[in-house]
């Protein structure tokens, strides 16, 4: 489900909420809205807003978290690329086709993953990133070393593509976001819950409802923004490839 999509059903949820509390005022009697009445659902949608404002504290600090570790893996990666090119380079002439190879898989793994065209982006788990590391593993491997330095260039290559399979193993356990659906609605309903004691105790004028909807969308906006954090392929705060496309231009220098 798209951050926009959450973000939309949170609004409808909230605003709807307060709107309901608004009719709901003209239904009930009196007693129901007297003054003790009102106590007892100030102390109730206090608790609730403590736990609204603690839980998009803590939504707010996972999605950025995963947004940071998202962006320093793909820096790592990128690291890591520059340097396995550049000890290829250092083992000889014979690491022609490993390098040639790693300039294809990571071309390959920059359009699959920010395709220019706007089609379905692939994940970091995708069978085609698996087949390209392996190959460019065993193509490594099958280097024949004759001289010691050429033997410790091959042992720290091999060590460097480990390295970069396991950063994207890594990644690939990230890019499908990191916050239960579960844990949203739950949310959405301590806020509808929320909102709905804002309407029943409002008087309705313009100024009230404009101030509910304003709030609303508030609300609607931060959730917009922890899902849209917490997907980093998609949306507002998308990962963006230059490093990768930095170590693409290094690549075979």
């Amino acid at each position: 489900m798209s951050s926009l999509v959450i973000a939309g059903i949170t609004f409808v949820c909230t605003f709807g909420g307060a709107v309901f509390g608004m009719v709901l005022r003209g239904v009930l009697p009196d007693p129901h809205l007297s003054s003790d009445s009102k106590d007892v659902v100030k102390m109730g949608t206090g608790l609730i807003a403590t736990m609204s404002a603690l839980v998009l504290g803590l939504l707010i600090a996972s999605a950025k978290s995963t947004l940071d570790a998202q962006r320093t893996g793909f820096q790592q990666m990128a690291t890591n690329v520059v340097l396995l090119d550049r000890t290829l380079a250092h083992y000889g002439p014979e690491a022609k086709a490993p390098r040639e190879l790693l300039h294809k898989t990571v071309g390959s793994a920059i359009d699959r993953l920010w395709p220019a065209d706007g089609s379905p982006k692939s994940g970091l788990d995708a069978p085609e990133f698996t087949a390209n590391g392996t190959a460019l593993y065993e193509a490594i491997r099958d280097l024949a070393p004759t001289t010691d330095a050429q033997r410790a260039s091959q042992a720290q290559d091999l060590q460097i593509s480990a390295d970069v399979a396991k950063t994207r193993w890594l990644l690939s356990q990230r890019d499908e976001g990191s916050i239960p659906k579960p844990f949203l609605a739950i949310l959405v309903f301590w806020l509808s819950v929320l909102f709905t004691s804002f309407g029943l105790f409002s008087p309705r004028n313009g100024t009230v409802i404009v101030v509910l909807l304003v709030c609303a969308l508030s609300v609607a906006s931060a959730l917009l923004l922890i899902v849209d954090m917490s997907e980093p392929f998609t949306g507002l705060f998308q990962i963006s490839s230059t490093s990768l496309r930095n170590a693409l231009g290094q690549l075979g220098q």
